[in-house]
């Protein structure tokens, strides 16, 4: 899968991932490959990445908006704290 996270000011991170965990509005959820299209409201909370090579990769988010569609994310943040 595809990822770009993006915020008002940068793109923070772009890359092909395994998988993603995100807060959403009615709680946690992960992306996996092949994952039914989605758009969803995101609160504050962890972003964590497993990127190709199995390497986790957290970030902490304010509020945002990710959509999911063949297999392409893209997650706008209010903002990005890399851990």
């Amino acid at each position: 899968m595809k990822i770009e996270i993006i915020t008002p000011d940068k793109k923070i991170y772009q890359g092909d991932i395994r998988s993603i965990r995100i807060p959403g509005k009615k709680g946690s959820f992960q992306v996996l490959k092949d994952h039914a299209p989605i758009i969803s409201t995101l609160v504050k909370g962890p972003v964590i990445i497993v990127d190709q090579e199995n390497k986790e990769i957290r970030f902490d988010i304010e509020e945002g908006v990710i959509e999911v569609k063949q297999n392409k994310i893209i997650l706008l943040a209010e903002s990005v704290i890399e851990n």
